[in-house]
């Protein structure tokens, strides 16, 4: 199953970073919350992931949320499933605003074990992706965590995420593989040392057709992942905000010059669903030029 050719150049080679949509069941509250949606506000499972639809529709229909700046989006599944303006989701992100979109398949992390989160079991995984395929999805997104710099937890994280990725690949789509750290770590630089190397060794296992993406937090050494981003197999390097705000953020991406911003949080800091459009548009603008300015410089 061929990739979309105009949606892979528009990753492999477009100006712009990758825009995080993807809040889960767990995250859910605290994004709304900050958007100044509070608890009582919504009652019942239901009604706190329409109110979250309607925030992440209120963003992609946003003046700046274009593929001026933004060259992807990592959505939900309900997301996904969901439609804007009468149209599917998938659908209207590119044919309407020229970003490629991505989908959050993993179901949340097992409890830490070796200073890891693995990610939990993917149960009907393969009708996910073939779902997803037809809808117009180009690729896929997975988190696990690192906490500490244990090589023998972090190998096994990383051979995990790398096998699913051959399953997402084989379904004819594009894994980002997100193995997080902890940005709180006291042994962070480290970790990412030791990351580096199992990815790198996964990497050149790949076979030629299976290509991948790597979303990863911001290292403490600018330009570790410098020969990842390289490599023939990997369409994109991007980075995750982690916690960061987004001045740090961006401050830490503009020193690594080959990652790209894949941001969640850091996107929408500030904004609140009591803003007029006009104050919204131009907060969310605002927060967009910052992010595409570090990832492009």
């Amino acid at each position: 199953m061929a990739l979309d050719a105009a949606q892979r150049e528009r990753i492999e080679k477009g100006q712009g970073f990758i825009a995080a949509l993807d809040q889960s069941g767990g995250s859910t509250p605290k994004a709304l919350s900050l958007y100044g949606v509070m608890p009582e506000d919504y009652e019942g499972e239901e009604a706190m992931f329409e109110a979250m639809h309607q925030m992440r529709a209120r963003i992609i229909l946003a003046d700046d949320f274009t593929s001026d700046k933004i060259i992807g989006a990592i959505l939900f599944e309900r997301t996904m499933d969901s439609e804007i303006k009468g149209k599917p989701t998938a659908k209207l992100l590119w044919e309407e605003r020229g970003v490629v979109p991505f989908l959050k398949i993993d179901k949340g992390l097992e409890e830490t074990a070796q200073d890891v989160q693995m990610l939990k079991p993917m149960p009907g995984l393969n009708d996910l992706l073939a779902r997803a395929k037809a809808k117009g999805i180009f690729g896929t997104k997975e988190r696990s965590v690192i906490h500490e710099a244990n090589e023998a937890g972090i190998e096994a994280l990383v051979a995990q995420q790398f096998e699913v990725a051959r399953q997402v690949c084989a379904a004819g789509l594009v894994p980002i593989i997100e193995p997080e750290v902890n940005i709180a770590s006291g042994t962070k630089a480290t970790a990412e040392m030791i990351l580096a190397a199992a990815l790198t060794r996964h990497v050149a296992e790949l076979g030629p057709e299976e290509l991948v993406m790597l979303k990863l937090t911001l290292p403490e050494r600018p330009g570790l992942y410098q020969a990842l981003a390289g490599h023939k197999n990997v369409l994109r390097v991007v980075a995750l905000s982690g916690g960061y705000s987004t001045d740090e953020a961006c401050r830490r991406l503009a020193q690594n010059k080959q990652m790209t911003a894949s941001f969640s949080r850091a996107l929408t800091e500030g904004l609140n669903v009591k803003m007029t459009d006009a104050e919204f548009n131009a907060a969310l603008g605002a927060n967009i030029n910052q992010i595409f300015e570090a990832s492009v410089d």
